[in-house]
C-alpha cells in the first residue's frame, strides 16, 4: 500500500444521463463548478467530458472544452486537468450491411478525437486501448490509431492516462512502451465493471497490477455499484483512487450521490481510514511526472 494517494474525480462522463441523476453537470458552468467543488474536497485531478448544454448529450465540441477549462483555470490554476479522448470510438453495425455504420456510430479519426487536446494542452489526456463489445455495440481502438493518438498527445505535452479494460490492453500498452509510442513510467487505470471487460474483484486488481511494468502508476476504477469498493481495493493494492458521476450515481446502497464533491469526500475518508495520506495537485504532479 502506498503512503500517498491522489484522488481523481470523473465529473460527468459520456454515458450517465439526467434521468439517472438529476444533478448531473451538463453545461460548461456546471461541469467547471463541479470540478472545482471536487477539488475543495480533496480531488487532485479532474477528468472531464463535455455535453451539449441544450440536449445534455455527449459532445466533442472544442468550444465547450475551452469554456470548461477557462472557468477552472480562472479559479484554480493548480488543479490537474485530465481531458478524455474516448468519444469517437463507437461503431454501430448497420442492420442491412454490417460494413456500413448504423445510427449512433461516432467512429472518427485520431486527429478529430484529440483536437481539443492539441488546442488546449491539458496536463493529462486519457488514451483508451480497448477494442471490445460495449452493450449491443462495439468500441474500436486499433493499434495503429492509438499509436497516432499517442503521438498527438505527446506533441500537445499531455501525459497519457492509459485506460485498460482487459489484459490484452495491457499487452498492447507494453508493446507501445517497447516501441516508444508511449513513454515510461506509464500512468494507467483499470476500468472495472464494464460488462465485457475486467470484472471488479480483489483478484482482478492484483492480476492486472502484476501485469504492469514495475514503475507504472495505476488506479482501479469501479463502475456502478463497484465504485467505492474499488477505491478500497485500488489503495490496498498500491494504487490511487477515482470516483465521480461518470462512474456511478449512488453514494451508498439506494442513496443518490448529492454531488461529485460528496463522492470525493467519501473517497477521501476511505483512503485516510486505510492509512495513506491524500495528496493535493502539487505532490500529485511530482508522482505523475508533470512539469
Amino acid at each position: 500500500m502506498r503512503d500517498e494517494v491522489f484522488i481523481t474525480c470523473a465529473v460527468t462522463g459520456n454515458l450517465t444521463t439526467r434521468e439517472q441523476h438529476p444533478g448531473l453537470p451538463v453545461t460548461p458552468e456546471e461541469i467547471a463548478d463541479a470540478a472545482l467543488a471536487a477539488a475543495e474536497e480533496g480531488a487532485a485531478v479532474v477528468h472531464l467530458h463535455v455535453r451539449d448544454p441544450a440536449t445534455g448529450k455527449p459532445s466533442m465540441a472544442l468550444e465547450y472544452y475551452q469554456d470548461v477549462v477557462a472557468r477552472i483555470r480562472g479559479r484554480n490554476k493548480d488543479l490537474i486537468i485530465n481531458l478524455t479522448t474516448g468519444p469517437g470510438g463507437r461503431f454501430v453495425v448497420g442492420e442491412e450491411d454490417p460494413k456500413v455504420a448504423g445510427p449512433g456510430t461516432t467512429l472518427t479519426t485520431p486527429e478529430i478525437r484529440t483536437a481539443h487536446v492539441t488546442a488546449l494542452r491539458p496536463d493529462i489526456a486519457t488514451l483508451d486501448l480497448n477494442t471490445m463489445n460495449s452493450g449491443r455495440e462495439v468500441v474500436i481502438n486499433t493499434p495503429r490509431n492509438v499509436r497516432r493518438m499517442a503521438a498527438f498527445l505527446r506533441e500537445a505535452g499531455a501525459v497519457p492516462e492509459i485506460e485498460l479494460f482487459n489484459s490484452g490492453d495491457i499487452a498492447l500498452m507494453r508493446d507501445m512502451l517497447a516501441d516508444g509510442s508511449l513513454a515510461a513510467p506509464a500512468l494507467t487505470s483499470f476500468v472495472m465493471g464494464v460488462k465485457y471487460g475486467f470484472q471488479p474483484s480483489p483478484e482482478t486488481v492484483i492480476y492486472a497490477r502484476n501485469l504492469l511494468p514495475a514503475d507504472a502508476q495505476f488506479t482501479a476504477i469501479g463502475i456502478g455499484r463497484s465504485a467505492f469498493p474499488m477505491v478500497a481495493q485500488s489503495v490496498l493494492a498500491g494504487g490511487h483512487a477515482r470516483v465521480g458521476l461518470e462512474d456511478a450515481t449512488m453514494i451508498a446502497r439506494g442513496v443518490l450521490a448529492p454531488s461529485n464533491a460528496a463522492m470525493v469526500e467519501k473517497a477521501r475518508r476511505m483512503v485516510e481510514d486505510l492509512g495513506p495520506r491524500v495528496i493535493g495537485p502539487a505532490r500529485a504532479r511530482e508522482i505523475i511526472g508533470l512539469s
